[in-house]
């Protein structure tokens, strides 16, 4: 039976860690005595690595390199505390598990969360085993860039015409697009549904229940 690989984005779409994000931040600005970008600015550029996303909501002239690292060491304190709270969204665990079971289908994630990032979601929702690959921002190119699924596709070998990516960026859209893959958009995160079917989207769903369904309408299953 040849196997589909599913890629999964963290931010935005397995995870809602939008307050963390956006609290982060503004932290790290405060660090450097320098405004911190609006809410909507930043969750603009959640799906790129840090690196891309400093240079997209810093002034040029500001230190990028120590807001980076400003950002990194906030995001870890916050994920430190007893609070700490990057819930799933609604569905997700559920629609894991139905993936998983079928026997033709491989899990992964293409994130750009750190290494460090994607673990502590793993250990915080109990998602152990489940991805069989793990693309992370600390070994690859910012998103669009295609690094990640190209990664994926030779870690498993399954064919890009068998992989798909569900994201809920532009940046995860335009990833599938360079690599060759279809991509699955999700309503709930923090970009305007338009955005995911301007950058490419083969199909935009509003709930985890019709993730599993769109895949298995866009494989012909």
């Amino acid at each position: 039976m040849d196997p589909h690989l599913v890629l999964f984005d963290v931010d935005g779409t397995l995870v809602d860690s939008q307050h963390m994000i956006v609290t982060a931040m503004t932290r790290a600005f405060a660090a450097h005595g320098l405004a911190a970008p609006g809410r909507d600015a930043v969750l603009g550029i959640v799906g790129l690595s840090i690196a891309e996303a400093i240079r997209a909501l810093a002034p040029a002239e500001a230190p990028h390199a120590g807001l980076a690292d400003a950002y990194k060491n906030a995001f870890h304190a916050l994920r430190m505390a007893p609070d700490h709270h990057e819930p799933l969204f609604p569905g997700a665990a559920a629609c894991l598990d139905a993936l998983s079971a079928r026997p033709d289908v491989l899990l992964g994630v293409a994130t750009g969360k750190s290494k460090r990032g994607v673990a502590a979601i793993v250990d915080l929702h109990g998602l152990h085993g489940r991805f069989v690959t793990v693309q992370t921002a600390d070994d690859h190119p910012s998103k669009p860039h295609p690094s990640m699924v190209m990664r994926a596709l030779a870690e498993t070998g399954v064919p890009a015409t068998r992989t798909v990516i569900v994201g809920d960026s532009s940046y995860d859209m335009l990833m599938a697009r360079a690599a060759g893959i279809l991509a699955i958009g999700v309503g709930w995160g923090y970009q305007d549904p338009a955005a995911l079917r301007n950058a490419g989207a083969h199909a935009v769903v509003e709930t985890y229940e019709e993730v599993a369904p769109t895949i298995a309408r866009l494989f012909g299953w």
